[in-house]
This record gives structure tokens, sequence and C-alpha cells, in this order.
């Protein structure tokens, strides 16, 4: 199987892991299981002890860890400068960055404010648009970027709020840098991810009754897991997709096709 993947020895930069339960931990367990080299980033010290714990718990070794605030040109810019130094090329980017303030996502939608607003937009989607900026020129045997996303990008959750409308930015994002890029054989897609006990998740007040109403009502009548959506990750950062790009991939149980 590792050999239809094409990912042994390939550089994969991963982005967002917060803890165990991170999406992005998952990606990178599919990842390593399959061969690949990782290079991880972090925002703050805090993160990058988490960080440090997890490798040493779970013997993965990371091929480099390089400090990368999102929110800041200079500070991706200097972090990808880093990582083509230590590699020269990577093969694929694992894009898992999302954020709101809690005042946004626990107040009404109408009372979002000017800043919150922004600040999200920032982190969940524009950051999408930075970060492939700067791997561009690293990917020069082309590859794959990936996003993570959620079905508050397309529907009305509850209590998800501005982060709706940050990652129905992203998954545009996704589609436009998708066009631009497929012409260096880059392709761009992002996981639309059923709802997994992550820290993000725990912003959201609703969070545990759309938990109970999926395993009601989803085709499969069950919650995803963190592997399952590693590794429906794994095929779409492989050779696997090759020729996939501009696409939303659901991992629900069939929760989307619901009306």
């Amino acid at each position: 199987m590792t050999d239809l993947l094409r990912v042994k020895d390939k550089n994969f930069v991963v982005m967002g892991v917060a803890n165990e339960r991170s999406l992005a931990w998952g990606v990178a367990k599919s990842l390593h299981q399959a061969g690949a080299n990782l290079i991880f980033t972090y925002r703050k010290e805090r993160s990058l002890s988490k960080l440090t714990k997890l490798l040493e718990k779970t013997e993965i070794d990371a091929k480099l860890v390089v400090e990368c605030d999102v929110n800041s040109d200079e500070s991706i810019q200097e972090a990808f400068s880093k990582i083509g130094e230590q590699v020269s090329v990577i093969h694929g980017v694992v894009h898992s960055i999302a954020f709101a303030n809690s005042e946004d996502l626990k107040n009404s939608f109408v009372n979002t404010s000017r800043e919150g607003y922004a600040f999200a937009q920032d982190t969940s989607a524009y950051s999408l648009i930075a970060v492939a900026r700067e791997a561009q020129p690293l990917m020069s045997e082309g590859g794959s970027i990936i996003a993570m996303s959620y079905l508050g990008a397309e529907r009305v959750v509850e209590g998800y709020n501005v982060m709706g409308v940050a990652k129905a930015a992203l998954e545009s994002t996704v589609k436009y840098l998708a066009m631009d890029l497929g012409s260096l054989n880059i392709r761009v897609n992002a996981i639309s991810a059923g709802a997994i006990k992550t820290l993000a998740a725990k912003g959201v007040p609703s969070f545990n009754e759309i938990l109970h109403k999926i395993e009601e009502t989803a085709p499969l009548k069950r919650n995803v897991t963190q592997s399952e959506v590693g590794d429906m990750s794994l095929a779409m950062l492989s050779d696997l997709s090759r020729a996939v790009t501009g696409e939303i991939v659901y991992v629900d149980s069939g929760y989307n096709i619901l009306g």
C-alpha cells in the first residue's frame, strides 16, 4: 500500500498540532506510518512543549520543528526559509489552523465584533494563502496542500457563528488556490471532518448535541475518529489523489448528505 501512496521519505509540513486530539496530529500519525518525513510548525512556546512531549511519547522523529505565527507574514516567511535551508524541497502541507475569539462564538452572530470577524478570517482563511505563497517555491516537484474545514462552512451550525463564515472563506480559498497553482502540479483540497473532540471543538456551545445527532442520523450511525480523518488526509496528500484538486472531501459518516 505504501508503494501506491508514494510518500515514503518525502517531506510534509504539518501545521496546527495543539495536542494529541488534534486533527493535525492524526494526519501526522498517518503520514509517519506511511514512511513520510515530518516537519512541524508551532506558534508559541506552550505549543512547542506539548508537541515535544507528543513526539517523545510516540517516538516519532521530526525532521524539523520551526516556529510559525500565521498571523504574521514575516514569521511565515522565516519559517519556510528555515525549512528550505533544511530540506530544499517539500511535497505537501497540512494546514490545520483556525481560531476565533470565544466571545464571538458564544454571543449572537449579529453581535460579532469587527475585530473578531477580521481576526477569525485572518487566522482561519487568509493564512492558507500566505502559507501557500511561501510553500510554493519549495514544492518544485509538485505536491499537495490540504486544509481542514467543517460542515459549518455551508450550513448553519448553532454556536459555530463567525467560524462558519471563516470556514466558508477557507473553502473558497482552496478552490482559487487550486486554480492558481494547478499549472505547477500543486493540488489544493480541503478535508471537511465530522465532529471530533478536539481543543477547538470545545469552544462550540452545541458540540455535544452535534455528536449525539450525528450518531442518531448519519448514514453510518456513528461519529468519525481522528485516525479516519488522518488516513483520508494521507490519501489526499499522496499520489492516490494525483488528479484531484479544488475539492472539499467529507469525512463525516455521510452526515453532510442529509437534508
